[in-house]
């Protein structure tokens, strides 16, 4: 072995030295932004946490929810498979009609009730106000008690419109000259209950007799977001007789008590129960007069306003689905009220409206209840917050106690 050869071995062998020192100052650094960073979302964690716990303890909920069961919705498939037809419809006077819930015809000329109070008249594609029920100032939630707001309306066959405001009562109005007659206040209750959120209607053909429904006797239309998720049954169906003046409960303790409408024969009124995703029916003449009944539970969405339909069945507008396959919320929560407490102690009402899928559906109901068609829009990009579906010389006009617009939906071409 030469000298350059030993100098290599002896490289290749060096002793190495184990130390208790740190093998290089960058990992004490490291170690110490580490513990750095851990206190700090320790601490960000208990500076959100402890007054998200202190709220949940301290704060009342305004609402006390019930334990409601549902059976598991049905599947979206057969005559309730999802499409996109409701985005076929064209919207009509937008940004300048805010919340046409309902609508009604006397021939060629529209009539309906919007946001602000307002009883407004459309034809020849021109609106002008017609009436107003209440007294200004009006146009936020805010002032709604003192200006009303216009819900269901319908036309009889003597051409007189009959009008059911949220916080004022039942009225008449001429559709010609705008006059408008009270027929049922709010300030009067009914056996010993007020009415705080008048809802739907329907009369029948001789005008005699006035179908109508109180959600509720506890909450109001600006709280219908407390009156759905608190489920509380205090609505009720009711009779207005307009030559006797009498009123008369036909129906109580519904759950959050919506739509109206008389059977073609008028031998029976159905309610929608819209909390429990559902329609009742109440029998109002012939063999069966007094009898109550299920019509149709378990729909896919929660229904607003009924109407019928030139098929002899009925229209069911829904702006909220318990979509299957998926998740509604509504159900889950149902067997869950201490979350819906925490959820009204920590959300308002219009956040939580944020959270709610736009989905809008209609359904066309056979006179038996089963579903016979369906129109949908997923997403709400055209049809949103639909809350009536009545049909007249063809077209489908899709109503909203929220949106800016009207909706028509040719329905020859869908």
């Amino acid at each position: 072995m030469n000298e350059t050869d030993g100098l290599r071995y002896r490289r290749l062998n060096r002793a190495k030295i184990i130390t208790d020192e740190p093998q290089a100052p960058e990992n004490k650094n490291s170690s110490y932004s580490g513990k750095v960073f851990r206190v700090t979302l320790v601490t960000l964690a208990v500076s959100l946490l402890v007054p998200l716990i202190g709220a949940i303890i301290l704060l009342e909920s305004p609402i006390e929810p019930q334990y409601l069961s549902f059976l598991e919705p049905p599947l979206m498939s057969g005559a309730l498979e999802p499409n996109f037809k409701l985005r076929q419809a064209e919207r009509l006077f937008e940004g300048q009609l805010i919340g046409p819930e309902s609508m009604a015809n006397i021939g060629g000329v529209l009539y309906t009730g919007t946001a602000d109070g307002k009883i407004v008249k459309i034809e020849d594609g021109k609106m002008h106000t017609l009436a107003t029920l209440g007294r200004p100032p009006c146009g936020t939630q805010k002032d709604e008690p003192n200006c009303g707001r216009p819900l269901g309306i319908r036309a009889s066959q003597n051409r007189t419109l009959f009008v059911a405001d949220a916080y004022l009562g039942l009225f008449e109005v001429n559709p010609f000259t705008g006059e408008v007659k009270e027929l049922v206040s709010t300030q009067i209750p009914v056996n010993g209950k007020r009415l705080s959120f008048v809802n739907d209607l329907d009369v029948t053909r001789d005008g005699r007799k006035i179908y109508f429904t109180d959600s509720s006797s506890k909450w109001q239309r600006r709280d219908y977001a407390y009156l759905f998720m608190e489920g509380i049954n205090d609505g009720r169906l009711l009779e207005y007789d307009t030559f006797t003046k009498e009123v008369t409960v036909l129906m109580d303790d519904l759950r959050f008590p919506n739509g109206v409408q008389l059977s073609p024969n008028e031998d029976f009124v159905l309610v929608a129960e819209l909390t429990m995703a559902r329609i009742r029916r109440c029998y109002v003449s012939g063999l069966n007069k007094g009898g109550l009944d299920l019509f149709v539970e378990n729909l896919p969405g929660f229904p607003d306003n009924i109407r019928s339909s030139s098929s002899g069945g009925y229209w069911v507008a829904m702006s909220a689905v318990r979509p299957n396959p998926g998740f509604s919320m509504h159900d889950f929560l149902s067997q869950k009220p201490w979350i819906k407490k925490i959820i009204f102690k920590l959300l308002s009402q219009e956040t939580l409206m944020k959270f709610v899928p736009k989905y809008s559906l209609v359904v066309e109901l056979h006179d038996s209840g089963v579903c016979k068609r369906s129109f949908h829009d997923p997403h709400g990009t055209v049809a949103t917050y639909v809350s009536e579906a009545h049909e007249q010389d063809g077209y489908l006009y899709l109503g909203s106690f929220r949106s800016p617009f009207l909706c028509r939906l040719n329905l020859n071409e869908v």
